[in-house]
């Protein structure tokens, strides 16, 4: 190891610290150090700290710091280990965000992108996934898939435009109020418990909770199918090539932001009727309910792709919602999302780790119809006859993000959720309703069921906004 023949890898290289870490896979870290080394370290550190910080004093035989350098500094390397859950079907599945760095609110607003702690430690990651197991010591935890990974340089550009969002945000002394929502792949989290101290921010007396940059689950996700995809249990992710469609290039991300990018799509089939946006897109006309949220996803990706399936919107966990208005301003529909996961539901102990938190907390992009008046006739091969139906056009887009008061509604709403599912009341009655949520069944039918976490199984029940809700979003956000 010629200059660092004292440590078994060469701190210079990252290729060879992450080679390094491949012995891990499929083992503990008390299989790998020993039992010695774990009560040593206990001892030493009264119990306390992380499985990354054990991993680095015990096995790559440094001692953790809070640096705002890198890990292996002179390889330019972050490692990091992160959670796994596995599933009923035994399939793996992201357990949580990435965190990179606690956000020092004073600090940061005098840090550009490029000079920032969390970019010097985000560039390239060593990330170490293991299999999370309620109740066993974090020494325990068995390694199942290793990468290095370099994050993509389209990436980087919307990364640093979320990071820009984010110091904005607390330039204008509204630290207080940042939210997931904000951004599309970097996140500001909340970290602590509840009760914590707040912390003091530069341009506001009012006091914000503990924050860190991370990387938002469904960023992780997609670092997660990589790996599943290359059929192996490590990946080197430098010759990167990403298997979903793209819609944005790294030259419009240069210039723009994704969301302006994505809004200046649209904006020009603003004021066109049904029949208008189905000539301009070369599109047939469409009995499904679904007609209008096709319309909105070609207008962005130039084809017939699902827009919520296209590399940005998984990364970002970002919802296209299309949204039809009356004449009269109503809104007649109430906003599904996707059925509850009663498993995930039962065994997850916190809000901020929910499903549901990551939905609700994430960037939404709305597009609005607007009923014109006119009719669209179509032949309906299911009644064999011609139907007719109200016409919409499209009238405005917006990008949205609910608001904190909301997203503690949301809270309650989901802690009731979760009171029915452990009490094994999955049934209306004691789903929670408010001003603003409400759940209803999801299923084909009667018969249409899913396992219940308490034994047996039951009907599948889906997660919704109020009509209501959804006419107070477009009223405060939509400019037509």
């Amino acid at each position: 190891m010629g200059q660092n023949s004292k440590l078994p890898y060469d701190k210079t290289d990252a290729i060879s610290i992450f080679k390094y870490a491949l012995p891990l896979l499929n083992h503990t870290l008390r299989d790998i150090v020993g039992n010695d080394a774990i009560a040593g370290y206990s001892l030493d550190n009264h119990g306390k700290g992380n499985l990354g910080q054990m991993v680095e004093k015990l096995y790559y035989l440094y001692e953790p710091n809070s640096s705002i350098e890198p890990d292996f500094k002179e390889a330019g390397v972050e490692l990091k280990t992160t959670g796994l859950k596995k599933l009923k079907d035994l399939s793996l599945q992201i357990k949580e965000r990435l965190v990179i760095d606690m956000i020092n609110y004073n600090e940061v607003v005098n840090q550009s992108f490029e000079v920032s702690v969390f970019y010097k430690k985000c560039r390239l990651l060593l990330l170490l996934f293991y299999l999370y197991q309620k109740g066993i010591e974090q020494y325990d935890y068995v390694f199942l898939l290793a990468a290095l990974w370099k994050i993509p340089e389209k990436d980087l550009l919307i990364i640093k435009h979320d990071y820009q969002v984010i110091i904005d945000k607390i330039k204008r002394g509204e630290a207080h109020l940042l939210s997931e929502g904000d951004t599309e792949y970097l996140g500001a989290c909340r970290k602590g418990q509840k009760g914590d101290s707040l912390r003091e921010q530069p341009y506001s007396d009012i006091g914000a909770p503990r924050r860190a940059f991370s990387l938002k689950p469904s960023y992780m996700r997609t670092v997660l199918e990589y790996i599943k995809k290359s059929g192996k249990s490590s990946v080197i992710n430098f010759d990167y090539k990403v298997k979903d469609s793209q819609i944005v290039t790294t030259k419009e991300l240069q210039e723009k932001s994704f969301e302006d990018v994505i809004l200046q799509r649209i904006n020009p089939y603003k004021g066109k009727t049904y029949n208008q946006l189905c000539t301009a897109l070369n599109k047939r006309y469409d009995s499904s309910k679904s007609k209008y949220a096709a319309l909105a996803s070609r207008i962005i990706t130039g084809n017939s792709i699902n827009v919520n399936k296209t590399e940005e919107f998984k990364k970002a966990g970002l919802q296209l919602k299309t949204i039809r208005v009356q004449q009269n301003g109503k809104i007649k529909e109430a906003m599904s999302f996707e059925n509850i996961d009663y498993h995930e539901v039962y065994e997850t102990e916190n809000w901020e780790d929910s499903r549901l938190y990551e939905i609700y907390s994430g960037r939404f992009l709305f597009v609005i119809f607007k009923a014109d008046g006119n009719t669209i006739r179509y032949f309906n091969s299911k009644k064999n006859s011609y139907t007719e139906e109200d016409s919409y056009s499209l009238v405005d887009a917006f990008f949205w993000t609910m608001p904190t008061h909301d997203l503690k509604l949301a809270e309650n709403y989901w802690q009731g959720i979760k009171k029915a599912v452990l009490d094994n009341h999955i049934a209306p009655e004691f789903f929670p309703k408010n001003e603003r949520f409400h759940v209803r069944p999801k299923g084909r039918d009667s018969k249409d069921l899913v396992d219940n976490p308490n034994g047996g199984q039951v009907k599948k029940y889906c997660y919704w906004f109020n009509n209501d809700y959804v006419r107070e979003i477009v009223r405060n956000n939509a400019t037509e």
